[in-house]
């Protein structure tokens, strides 16, 4: 790996401010995003044909297509070349964005189980770099979200793995809305399924997880808003780290109105349904 993937930096927020030589360089794969601006802009036609030359002129990318078609076309022409070895191959990359695509190319793969996916991609959902932990996810989702039993009662034991990152992994993959991606109905309807995965993490110590569950309850309250409430009362009373579990609460609850306001019900001021 180059100095220049390694090396600490502040990225460009506009694409049009991404300097010359770094587009290049990200371009070849010899160095990694640092904001999504960065990862927007890449060629992926070129890096393609720089990280896996087998796979040059494979597929066509266009750039009008949303980021996550072009990653999962990236990764399944990968796959078509390699076989499941393009996934070790590609999570080797120094390039965040290529090591993104060893993500799409295991969920390429046929007939592998949803437990061989979830093991393949611990290393990748653990990734340094915080794109690769966001494909990791968006590439398995739709396997997860159609054996969703399975896969809570997969990814409950990651709840207790010491990465922050591998707990977060169990949380946001299993969302029932999340970003980016399709929706879990059976979870839209009946949240009370993802408790396997959720009731671990009620008082985890790292915001990046709590922000995750929050973010969990917070999508299913915009179908099931009474049962997040009972939930959330649940684990303020339960709860063996207070704060922990507070700081989930009030984000879990941002948007949900309390159906008991009085001035709610008369069309005034909305009151948050959010703990002192």
């Amino acid at each position: 790996m180059s100095a220049t993937a390694t090396a600490p930096r502040k990225g460009a927020t506009r694409m049009a401010d991404i300097p010359p030589e770094v587009l290049a360089d990200l371009n070849a794969g010899r160095r990694e995003t640092a904001t999504l601006a960065e990862s927007l802009a890449i060629d992926f036609a070129a890096l393609l044909a720089a990280a896996v030359p087998e796979a040059a002129g494979a597929v066509s990318f266009d750039p009008k297509e949303g980021v996550t078609r072009r990653m999962a076309a990236a990764g399944s022409a990968a796959f078509d070349r390699l076989g499941l070895g393009a996934v070790e191959r590609l999570a080797a990359h120094p390039s965040d964005t290529v090591r993104g695509w060893a993500c799409y190319a295991l969920a390429a793969a046929p007939g592998l189980t949803l437990a061989e996916r979830l093991e393949r991609v611990r290393p990748l959902a653990d990734d340094p770099h915080f794109g690769v932990r966001e494909w990791a996810w968006l590439a398995l989702r739709p396997h997860i979200a159609a054996a969703i039993d399975e896969a809570l009662a997969l990814l409950t034991p990651w709840t207790a793995e010491p990465s922050e990152r591998l707990r977060r992994f169990a949380s946001e993959a299993t969302r029932p809305r999340g970003v980016w991606c399709g929706h879990i109905g059976a979870l839209k309807t009946d949240p009370a399924r993802g408790l396997p995965v959720l009731d671990p993490l009620r008082a985890d110590g790292a915001r990046y997880v709590q922000d995750s569950v929050a973010n969990w309850l917070n999508d299913a309250a915009k179908s099931q808003p009474g049962w997040v409430q009972s939930l959330c009362a649940r684990w303020e009373t339960d709860s063996p780290a207070p704060d922990a579990t507070r700081r989930i609460v009030r984000r879990a609850l941002r948007s949900v109105p309390c159906a008991a306001c009085p001035a709610q019900r008369e069309g005034t001021r909305v009151r948050r349904h959010l703990p002192p």
